[in-house]
């Protein structure tokens, strides 16, 4: 296990026990140190660390690499698949977890709740410094990436009474029409169109600062936008100046372009941004699930089976 931020081992133990497997956390976050001590591990976990080229190719004995998570950006797949190593997964779980928190954050920052907060905590009781708050219903909530999670979230803001619109080149009209969203052909047709959105996609060549400034510049200046799948998918420094000139109305972001921010970190200084430092995947349960998950990937290929997230099938 190339890193953790987890307390403990005893969920992943415990599933690899039942194959005879024992587990090793790296004593460093560092290529040298996966390299030295898990050169011939049969199966590798990692959350954060990055795991490179240099890494997978001394690799001896490695079968399997488990992202403990969704995203496998900081797995080097290419070299991975090269040499015949099973790269996985755990997609399905966090659904509901990262659709609340997006929608969370969304009220929080259209409703000035965490501005009305410091407020009072500083002494001032003024209403009227949370203007304007627009009422919801009627408005238009862009979904931008329409795949488990994106679903969850336009259910949960159909419930506001707003009207959904979804951008996804791999989703039919017909299944997008069935979940009550309504299709855009483009990217820059739906920041035109839409009051409000929230990120769903995976980091790709062509989703990578998808938030720039010339798409920010296609927004209504009432726009607020919620970013909790990948920070590099937005441009902090474009998004900084169109916050600081009022631009937009503001912004929500979870994940971040580097994580945790480097310091000076302008974008914490403004009152029209809500941060989170990577929590949207998290409650007791999910922890667990994602866990368990990983480990039972490692168990199915130490024991001659496919894994059930098999991200580059050869």
């Amino acid at each position: 296990m190339t890193d953790t931020i987890f307390p403990d081992s005893v969920i992943e133990e415990e599933e690899l026990a039942k194959i005879g497997a024992q587990l090793q956390i790296s004593s460093d976050k560092t290529s040298s140190a996966f390299i030295t001590e898990g050169h011939d591990c049969d199966a590798m976990l990692v959350v954060y660390a990055p795991v490179g080229e240099e890494v997978i190719r001394k690799l001896d004995k490695c079968r399997i690499i488990v992202r403990t998570g969704i995203g496998v950006n900081n797995i080097d797949v290419d070299a991975a698949t090269e040499k015949k190593i099973m790269v996985c997964n755990v997609p399905d779980y966090c659904i509901e977890e990262v659709a609340d928190h997006t929608i969370a954050l969304f009220l929080s920052g259209i409703r000035k709740v965490s501005y009305l907060n410091q407020k009072v905590k500083g002494g001032q009781w003024d209403v009227t410094l949370a203007k304007p708050v627009p009422r919801l219903r009627g408005k238009k909530y862009g979904v931008l990436g329409c795949g488990a999670i994106g679903r969850e979230v336009a259910t949960r803001a159909q419930a506001f009474g707003m009207d959904i619109y979804g951008y996804d080149p791999y989703l039919s009209d017909e299944r997008l029409s069935s979940l009550g969203i309504t299709r855009v052909a483009s990217i820059e047709e739906i920041f035109s169109t839409v009051d409000f959105f929230s990120l769903h996609m995976p980091l790709t060549e062509e989703t990578h600062h998808l938030i720039n400034e010339s798409t920010l510049s296609l927004m209504k200046p009432s726009t607020f936008f919620v970013n909790t799948s990948r920070g590099p998918l937005v441009n902090q420094k474009d998004l900084y100046q169109a916050l600081v000139e009022k631009r937009i109305a503001g912004a929500a972001l979870d994940v971040l372009e580097t994580e945790p921010p480097e310091a000076p970190f302008a974008l914490a200084g403004l009152d029209n941004i809500i941060l989170t430092p990577h929590a949207a995947f998290y409650s007791n349960e999910s922890e667990i699930e994602l866990r368990r998950k990983a480990a039972k990937e490692i168990v199915r290929a130490l024991t001659g089976n496919n894994p059930k997230n098999w991200v580059n099938k050869f």
